[in-house]
């Protein structure tokens, strides 16, 4: 999977000049950071700069989401599920037609939330260019229906549009928030929050939306500071110059200690992908060699200082339900033995320095396989340097860490682009019609049952395969002091962290 944008930033900043823009960026405030209600604003330090001036149709829409203050018309629930949003109810008339309806809401701005208004929002995001990445394999065509209803036609049939229409590039704003060719969430969102100022890639203001539908939100406002380095996010949280700071590297968190590091599952599985259409992982008992030198506890144990959790499958236990609905691999060959391996021309093991734990994790794994009898050459640069070959198959195997649930919190579309002939991120070159089979049987499936049993059979089919070997699931750390901030969220799908409920005191 390509890192997120993330891994790109635009803006390293030390920890002295962290301290900088959180001693100026409350914004009516009393000196303590408290409001004139006497409630006391939050100070969070997040680690991804603004990339696209806020805009909802790229990957600032989920900053947007973390901090309370865009909503869609739907939410997702711990376990992937749809909840109601702006839309209290929905019903599918048809395999293709859906109709929502909306409760009673306002945005930022004091105009209604009416079905105009999400008919002009989800028609402008399917306009978009790029258009968001949540509507890349489908098209919706939304229409006001009476007072209080949207109907939602999409392209083809699409059992996941509530959880499609909860992702926040799907976000519903004002009509002011429309000018041009641009869009402005600042003041035209409905969330706990609302967005006051950006200055630009340095720091944001938040403030209580007293006219929220829903809660009103604990604390009367929120001081971003946006700061790429780990190190400085960990010591600002440390020395107390912020309440929250997220994605503490794991680094850091034994230093922090438990008090202030929260780690919790995410849905991110670092895996091994062999290549099985050419070279030595062409035969499958050499990819089941491999699998068996894999050791997930030594590699937890040795790069995440047993800070992650050791591979259960393709989906770790930040999929709530995969460990009960998982199914034995099914179809996998005998393992060559050592002698055998040991014959086999050198391989090359590639993986990327955007992620810091990657090349680490990869000088395990050679250790490993190297005492499997293979012969290891290692290749580690930018992402951006590598990702082509790495399609085109260039690599014997491809160290990654994915989101296996991806922008509808469903993995039928990772287990579609990763595994099946004609997937668009297919690294390991799988192509196995059983494997298709499968995962076009967990696409097509309705229902949430239906779905996660379908999904754990293709998940069997393409661990039976070898195509790709799980090495651990990572899990997601968030900085906070718990004795005295509240309500902070641990979300595996990383869409939320500040919420309605988050406090100081």
């Amino acid at each position: 999977m390509p890192p997120p944008r993330r891994s790109t930033l635009p803006l390293i900043l030390s920890a002295t000049a962290l301290l900088v823009p959180l001693a100026t960026a409350c914004s009516g405030g009393a000196s303590d950071g408290r409001s004139a209600d006497g409630g006391q604003r939050l100070r969070v330090v997040m680690a991804f700069p603004p990339a696209q001036a806020m805009s909802p149709y790229g990957d600032d829409a989920v900053t947007l989401s973390r901090l309370a203050v865009v909503e869609g018309l739907t939410t997702l629930g711990r376990d992937g599920t749809a909840r109601p949003a702006l839309a209290s109810s929905w019903k599918r008339e048809d395999a293709r037609t859906w109709t929502f309806t909306l409760r009673q809401a306002a945005f930022h701005d004091g105009t209604k939330v009416d079905p105009a208004a999400v008919v002009r929002s989800l028609t402008a995001a399917e306009k978009a260019s790029p258009k968001p990445r949540v509507l890349s394999d489908t098209g919706i065509t939304a229409t006001a229906e009476g007072a209080d209803t949207v109907r939602i036609a999409t392209d083809e049939a699409d059992p996941l549009l509530p959880q499609r229409l909860a992702n926040p590039s799907l976000t519903i704003l004002s009509a002011a928030a429309y000018t041009g060719r641009t869009v402005d969430p600042a003041g035209h969102a409905t969330g706990p929050f609302v967005l006051t100022r950006v200055k630009g890639a340095v720091s944001a203001t938040l403030e209580r939306n007293d006219t929220y539908w829903g809660n009103k939100a604990e604390a009367p406002g929120v001081d971003v500071t946006f700061v790429a380095d780990g190190t400085a996010r960990a010591n600002a949280l440390r020395t107390g110059s912020v309440d929250i700071a997220e994605y503490v590297p794991v680094s850091q968190a034994s230093l922090l200690g438990d008090r202030l590091a929260h780690g919790f599952p995410s849905a991110r599985t670092n895996g091994l992908s062999l290549n099985t259409r050419r070279g030595v992982f062409a035969d499958p008992a050499m990819r089941a060699a491999a699998r068996e030198a894999i050791d997930s506890k030594a590699l937890v144990k040795a790069v995440h200082e047993g800070r992650a959790d050791t591979a259960r499958g393709l989906l770790g236990p930040g999929v709530s339900w995969a460990a009960e609905a998982r199914t034995a691999p099914t179809g996998r060959t005998g393992a060559a033995d050592r002698a055998r391996v040991a014959r086999t021309k050198p391989i090359v093991l590639a993986t990327y320095t955007n992620r810091p734990e990657l090349p680490e994790a990869a000088t395990v794994v050679q250790q490993q396989l190297t005492a499997r009898g293979f012969t290891v050459e290692q290749v580690v640069r930018d992402y951006a340097q590598l990702e082509a070959d790495a399609l085109a198959g260039k690599y014997d195997a491809f160290i990654q860490a994915r989101n296996t649930l991806l922008d509808t919190a469903d993995p039928a579309s990772y287990l579609a682009s990763d595994f099946t002939c004609d997937g668009s991120f297919n690294i390991s070159q799988l192509c196995d019609p059983r494997v298709d089979a499968a995962v076009d049987k967990a696409a097509a499936a309705t229902g949430t049952d239906a779905r996660h049993t379908a999904a754990a059979a293709a998940e069997a089919a393409v661990l039976g395969t070898d195509a790709l070997v799980p090495l651990l699931h990572e899990r997601f750390i968030q900085g906070y002091d718990d004795s005295r901030v509240h309500g902070v969220a641990l979300d595996p799908l990383e869409r939320t962290l500040v919420t309605a409920d988050t406090r100081v005191g």
